[in-house]
This record gives structure tokens, sequence and C-alpha cells, in this order.
């Protein structure tokens, strides 16, 4: 996937020592969750996101050239009960998710992944507890059947008033000669 990058990130980049930082914004109803990698509060954009430290994890991250739809898996170890209480009151499937990169010399990373939040487990240990999410690429949402059918009903549900379809339960019992005379 080809990206505009900043060029303050790239000069960042390209420095002999580089301080990369993720960041990860979950869309909850009641509010987004936002974190990243390192310590304290950090300013994106307007927002605000929490440092977890080595908390936040990123795994199976991977970029190809191709249109393949990808997953990754975002995990919170050692994380406090009211984010785990977020995790198990709110629905999250089809939630999105965003990852971002970026440097902590420069105000501006780039999005480097962007899906919908799938599975999510959770393994309490008392005090503290870990998730993880898995957030697949909204390319898979190609993968997935259509739920639309050809019937006046479904068509009326998208397209009131509409009477494209109201001939074909009479037509699927026609018989139609093609190519020859009637005899």
């Amino acid at each position: 996937m080809s990206r505009t990058i900043p060029s303050a990130l790239l000069t960042a980049l390209s420095q002999p020592e580089v301080k990369p930082y993720l960041a990860v914004e979950f869309d909850f109803d009641s509010s987004p969750i936002r974190l990243w990698t390192g310590y304290g509060d950090r300013t994106i954009g307007s927002d605000t996101y929490t440092g977890a430290g080595n908390l936040l994890s990123v795994d199976n991250f991977d970029e190809v050239n191709d249109l393949s739809a990808r997953s990754l898996t975002i995990s919170l170890t050692g994380i406090s009960s009211s984010i785990v209480s977020i995790a198990l009151s709110e629905p999250y499937q089809r939630r999105t998710c965003t990852v971002y990169l970026g440097t902590v010399d420069t105000s501006t990373p780039i999005e480097i992944f962007s899906g919908f939040m799938n599975v999510m487990t959770i393994e309490d240990s008392g005090e503290t507890s870990d998730i993880s999410v898995v957030v697949e690429s909204k390319l898979i949402e190609l993968e997935k059947a259509s739920d639309r059918r050809y019937t006046e009903e479904n068509h009326a549900s998208r397209h009131s008033g509409d009477t494209f379809f109201s001939y074909v339960t009479k037509l699927q019992d026609e018989k139609v000669v093609w190519g020859r005379e009637n005899a």
C-alpha cells in the first residue's frame, strides 16, 4: 500500500537513533480507548493517547502488496479492571480499530492499519487481566457473501415503490422458445 509519509517523519526515520512508537485507537460506544506504546500522555491530532508502555503489543503485523485481507492481534497485559469492564459490557465486534506508527521526535504519525475488531480473549488473574483482540482488515468485507436476494420483497426493502422484480415469480414457470419459430 503506498502512503504519503510526512517529511518530518521521513527525516526522523533516517536518523541514526530512531524512537518509534505505535498508537492504537479502539472505537467503543461509550468513548474511544486510545493507547500508545510510550509512557505518559501523548497528543496525536487533537486526541490524547494514554501511555501503556510495554503492556501494549501488536502481533502478526505484516504488509503485503496484494489486496488480501489480513489481520493482526493487539494485546494488553496487566490492565486495570476499568478497561476490562468496558471490554465485557460493550459490543466490540465490527467496531473500528486503527493503528498508527510515529516517532517520539515528530508529532505526525501515519496510519498503518485500520480494521474491525473481531475476537476478544480475556484472561483474568485476580488483580490484573490480559486482553487480546484480533483486528481484521476492512478488506474482509469483500470475502463475505451478500445477503441480498433477487426477490420482490428484498428489492422493495431497499427501494420502496419499485416494481422491478414483480413479474419474476410469473416468469419462472414460463416456457421461452429461443432461436426457432414457434410450432
